[in-house]
């Protein structure tokens, strides 16, 4: 089996370099981080924290040196997805290509470019601490199912499950993955949203905002009943649990705001109050949450 990671970030790099470690699978990456692709190559991709190891992936930042793959892992920022598709689109001429990307509206762009495609969502998390190195966070699950209306067959779905659970990660292949990615995408607009204007960790955020939290959490679910998709777990419950477990764990668009990156707040919060727009359920939370994320990035563009 040959595979491609398609954004060698923190979340890329964790499937990357689980999947290296099965004899079977060859493992090509594209990012356009030179630094990290050259410590990648020189190395091999580090996984330290929840994870602790060396893989050898073969990494490049132009897409035309990776050869032709089976199946694709897409792993970039929901802002990025257009530009690393149409990349990388050669490299999956006869692939089935997997989006484990946070937020809504990945696999309509993915599927413009390739001809299969598989719709996914995971809750591991992790971070880059330096060129070829990542810490992994946090664990759980990746779910994945076929995308209509341009599905990857329940077979080729069933595959790639087969050799992440094999890798070291849990991933059940589903027929239906819409409601376990509803479930992360709500989760997501709460714990994200919330970090990013607060700066504040999950498991403080849930002790000081969890009011809003909840409130943003409430908007989704409702959305997700309207679009009759039956979720995968109570997203409440989730933020709930998370505070357990990752009490000092920085969401990404928290590390995001940090770091003056653009977010993905168009993807999670912008992207249930656009649907709910269309379909007529109030998300006032969610509307003022993307609001003001988008001026606080607006902020860093002015001059003192």
């Amino acid at each position: 089996m040959r595979v491609c990671i398609v954004g060698c970030g923190a979340i890329g790099s964790l499937f990357g370099a689980h999947l290296a470690r099965l004899p079977e699978v060859e493992v090509w990456a594209y990012d356009p981080d030179a630094a990290h692709v050259d410590a990648i190559n020189r190395d091999g991709l580090r996984l330290t924290g929840l994870s602790d190891f060396v893989s050898p992936v073969r990494a490049y930042t132009d897409a035309s040196q990776i050869p032709e793959c089976e199946f694709g892992i897409v792993a970039t920022k929901t802002l990025y997805t257009r530009r690393a598709i149409e990349t990388t689109a050669g490299v999956f001429r006869d692939g089935a290509v997997c989006s484990v990307q946070n937020g809504v509206g990945n696999e309509e762009v993915i599927a413009e470019y390739v001809p299969r495609v598989i719709l996914g969502t995971t809750f591991p998390a992790g971070h880059v601490t330096a060129p070829g190195v990542v810490n992994q966070d946090t664990g759980g699950k990746t779910w994945i199912g076929p995308f209509a209306p341009k599905p990857a067959s329940m077979e080729e779905v069933k595959r790639l499950a087969d050799a992440i659970d094999r890798s070291g990660m849990t991933c059940p292949a589903m027929p239906d993955a819409r409601g376990a990615l509803w479930t992360k995408l709500i989760f997501n607009s709460a714990s994200n949203a919330m970090g990013a204007l607060t700066r504040l960790p999950h498991g403080v955020a849930c002790e000081q905002v969890w009011p809003v939290m909840l409130a943003l959490a409430k908007e989704g679910i409702a959305v997700a009943e309207a679009l009759e998709v039956e979720l995968d777990g109570d997203p409440v419950a989730l933020l709930e649990y998370g505070k357990k477990v990752a009490y000092l764990h920085k969401p990404s668009m928290l590390q995001d705001v940090l770091a003056h990156r653009a977010t993905e707040v168009d993807a999670l919060n912008g992207g249930i109050a656009r649907i709910g727009r269309e379909i007529g359920v109030p998300t006032p939370f969610n509307e003022a949450m993307a609001t003001m994320i988008k001026g606080l990035e607006h902020s860093w563009t002015l001059k003192d």
